[in-house]
């Protein structure tokens, strides 16, 4: 069984890829990030014909979150219990609620993917907003240890300094502030396992590449997609990549796709 986690950055913008992406790797379960669109703006109709089914929970711009699965669709949740919702303190509006988890089952294994909030920077009420939610999921995730979970997705979070191409560059920025990391570390304190570093542990592997001044070509990258697997589940994994080609090119999302294999149950 193959896993897969991929910031799309729009899932209308780069369907051709997503399709092509899923047959080339012969995936059974993608979670996409970023999808930017509802449920019924989605182009399902090639993913359809691959044998593919999906769980989405989107708007039309901002956000949104699916899992695309060929072995099963069980079990739908849109929101993890307990998470927050961001309220614009600044214009004084209403909390929202954001498409930013959604858990699937798919042959037995509960998958959610995760798109954790940016932080813009530190102190904005966004970065307060990033790690009460991370909290709140960790709460959440606490007793989905006993089974076969994955946590899987865009963290918006580099754990370790190798994780970036300039430590110093990112020391007064989000993704690397010491509460952020605190809050990545406490769900493998818990017994969350990274499935995919034991397999791509150069640390020149990252998974993100601004837009900004050829960064992909001259690989100043940051490591911030994650797949999280309960014990049972890391104990089946077999190997993992992360796929660099799929950030080249035109029309690619400024994220690469990770990938994780996984022996039978």
């Amino acid at each position: 069984m193959r896993i897969a986690t991929w910031n799309v950055n729009s899932l209308r913008s780069r369907i051709d890829r997503v399709e092509a992406f899923l047959e080339r790797h012969d995936v059974d379960v993608l979670a996409v990030q970023e999808t930017k669109a509802r449920e019924d703006q989605l182009p399902l109709m090639g993913l359809q014909s691959l044998g593919y089914d999906i769980a989405a929970s989107g708007f039309s711009q901002w956000n949104g979150v699916a899992v695309i699965s060929r072995v099963g669709l069980e079990d739908v949740e849109v929101g993890f219990p307990g998470m927050p919702s961001w309220a614009d303190t600044v214009k004084g509006g209403d909390p929202v609620a954001e498409a930013r988890a959604i858990g699937v089952t798919c042959a037995g294994v509960r998958i959610w993917s995760l798109y954790v909030p940016n932080g813009r920077k530190v102190d904005d009420p966004h970065y307060h907003y990033k790690l009460d939610w991370l909290a709140r999921l960790r709460e959440a995730a606490l007793p989905w240890l006993s089974g076969q979970t994955a946590l899987v997705g865009d963290w918006n979070i580099a754990p370790r300094d190798e994780d970036v191409y300039d430590i110093a560059a990112f020391a007064k920025d989000t993704h690397v502030t010491p509460p952020e990391r605190a809050a990545f570390s406490a769900f493998l304190d818990d017994g969350y396992a990274d499935l995919a570093r034991p397999f791509t542990d150069d640390p020149e592997i990252y998974t993100y590449w601004d837009y900004y001044r050829q960064r992909f070509e001259r690989n100043r990258g940051m490591r911030i997609d994650f797949l999280l697997g309960s014990p049972a589940l890391a104990s089946r994994v077999t190997g993992a990549f992360v796929d660099r080609d799929e950030r080249a090119g035109k029309g690619a999302s400024d994220h690469a796709p990770v990938v994780v294999e996984m022996a039978d149950d």
